[in-house]
């Protein structure tokens, strides 16, 4: 047995031992110092690593391609007060997208339309009635966080121009559109593939007010927008490396002074404790913003982040908060079937499919998929018309926008497109199996489904008693953490179970003692299904070795240091690599 959840415990190499301790040398803290070390940083840039700028980590806006073709079509439409349309998914990318592009021609004098399609009605993208509906009205239509492979419904717009600002994997041409600003376009250099496409539309206004620097004029102010930009950063779980973890760094300053009316009320009603990091805009605001488009109206969550009105935003995050909690309800029951479909099958994709399955929680589900059996997942839902919709999410080192892209091209999907680490898809319904089957295949090429048991890496070895709020702080310095820069964990040995209880949906309390008088107090989410639950009934008071990370626990004006428990094993069957 490797460990209650069937992983290996791997420390550092022997190469990040010694640069570890050139770290700590510097006069970080050792523990510190080795999370440092894993994550590659040089001793001569911890500080600059620790202290993360935009203004040095920002990139020039021009070495995107059509950059500067875009902020003069922009600046044209101001100066000409024309009318604009802002076409925009209905995810929090999508959403925060467009809310910039609001927020930034309203400080500019110019109100917007927004415009996001119904998930059911008229799926992902632009749609050829909506692009001619919205041309008739409009001189400029910007799509963001869409667009670069919608080469028919662009040509819909006919004498109105078009502007495409996402980040979505780009085909061998591009759609009828002014100026297409895609890190992701197949003749950029990919070295800014990791943004979002609110980052993306963040540079194209860096531009714009560059340019309007030059003429004399002052823009509006964009680091109070920096809020945005980190939302839909962490939740379209965008990798945290290079200028997104500045973005999201100064994004979170902005955020803790409330100054926007709709993300103030959504924290509110998420009733959000403590300054905000990551974890509360992935897993509290993030998924109500998303409520909207997929079991309610599409457009409330732009309209939330773009909100000045007290009232107005008061409304609308109550709004979205009985959303998520309807669309919680239906995600629950989705994901137990498939899951005992991801199961049966087998195999180096885990997917599944469902009659009336709700397309708005297929990706929820497919993350959850991904999570539990550590492979890349595909989540359809079967419509009434033979066609069924589904979304996919991927794992590290596995490129799935890729491989949809590949089964595309090959005629065995309708259409389908995404990124690295997610993807939606339409397919035949009787279609479905051939797709997957295809899919598996080439995922499959890339490593995905491989046998062995997973890592789990450790980054150092602490006793209950160095676990303190001291430490918490200090660690939050290599922050933000999420995709691409997890948080340190750390492993505490030869601990014993002194009190243990159910909470909430699945999960468990611990309080952890060393035989002194110092106790660890833990949490491990969904114990019931990781297996931790079991393992703590079996060892049945013996001692263990137990790994998580640590954070804050606030609680009625109170802050607690918590271990998240992720793996716990016996101490002679220690889950060494």
């Amino acid at each position: 047995m490797s460990s209650a959840t069937g992983r290996r415990w791997v420390g550092l190499d022997p190469e990040q031992e010694r640069l570890a301790e050139a770290i700590a040398q510097t006069g970080q803290p050792v523990a510190l110092s080795r999370h440092l070390a894993r994550r590659g940083v040089l001793p001569e840039d911890a500080a600059a690593f620790l202290e993360p700028r935009l203004r040095d980590l920002l990139p020039d806006p021009l070495t995107l391609r059509d950059m500067g073709v875009a902020a003069d079509r922009l600046l044209a439409a101001v100066a000409g007060r024309q009318r604009i349309a802002i076409f925009a998914d209905y995810d929090v990318d999508g959403g925060a997208s467009a809310a910039l592009l609001v927020v930034w021609l309203r400080e500019l004098g110019l109100s917007a339309t927004t415009y996001v399609p119904d998930r059911i009605d008229e799926g992902y993208g632009p749609n050829a009635p909506a692009i001619r509906n919205l041309a008739r009205d409009h001189d400029l239509i910007v799509c963001v966080d869409c667009g670069t492979l919608s080469h028919e419904a662009l040509a819909a717009a006919e004498d109105s121009d078009v502007i495409v600002i996402d980040h979505h994997l780009g085909g061998e041409t591009l759609p009828p559109a002014v100026a297409v600003v895609n890190p992701n376009r197949q003749d950029e250099t990919g070295d800014l593939a990791h943004l979002c496409a609110a980052a993306v539309v963040f540079l194209v206004l860096v531009e714009a007010n560059r340019r309007l620097r030059v003429q004399g004029r002052t823009g509006p102010d964009l680091m109070q927008m920096l809020d945005l930009v980190a939302l839909a950063t962490v939740a379209d779980v965008a990798p945290l490396i290079g200028v997104n973890r500045a973005l999201v760094h100064q994004g979170l300053r902005v955020l803790r002074d409330r100054n926007r009316p709709g993300l103030r009320a959504l924290a509110d009603v998420a009733r959000m404790d403590g300054p905000p990091t990551p974890y509360h805009l992935g897993y509290l605001l993030g998924p109500r913003i998303n409520a909207g488009g997929r079991i309610g109206a599409a457009d409330l969550g732009a309209r939330l982040l773009s909100s000045v009105d007290e009232a107005e935003a008061t409304a609308l995050a109550e709004r979205l908060d009985v959303l998520n909690a309807e669309r919680r309800g239906i995600e629950a029951r989705v994901t137990e079937q498939a899951l005992e479909q991801a199961e049966a099958r087998g195999g180096p994709l885990a997917w599944a499919c469902g009659e009336g399955w709700h397309p708005g929680v297929v990706g929820i589900v497919a993350s959850r998929l991904k999570e539990a059996l550590n492979k890349p997942a595909v989540v359809i839902g079967i419509r009434d018309d033979g066609l069924a919709q589904g979304s996919a999410r991927s794992v590290a080192g596995v490129d799935l926008g890729v491989a949809v892209q590949r089964i595309v091209a090959e005629g065995l999907l309708v259409k389908g497109g995404g990124h690295r680490m997610a993807a939606g898809l339409t397919v035949r319904a009787d279609g479905i199996e051939a797709a997957m089957t295809r899919l598996g295949d080439l995922l499959k090429r890339q490593g995905a489904g491989a046998e062995g048991p997973r890592d789990l890496r450790i980054d150092a070895t602490l006793m209950p008693g160095a676990a303190t709020r001291d430490l918490i702080a200090r660690l939050e310095q290599a922050g933000p953490f999420g995709q691409g820069a997890s948080a340190p964990r750390f492993a505490f040995p030869d601990l014993r179970v002194a009190h243990a209880r159910p909470v909430g949906d699945g999960h468990l309390k611990v309080t952890f003692t060393g035989g002194g008088p110092l106790r660890l107090d833990a949490i491990a989410f969904r114990a019931s299904t990781t297996g931790i639950a079991e393992a703590i009934d079996r060892a049945a008071g013996a001692p263990m070795h137990v790994a998580g990370r640590l954070d804050l626990n606030r609680w009625q004006g109170r802050e607690d240091v918590q271990l998240k428990l992720e793996d716990l094993s016996l101490t002679s069957e220690t889950p060494s690599g």
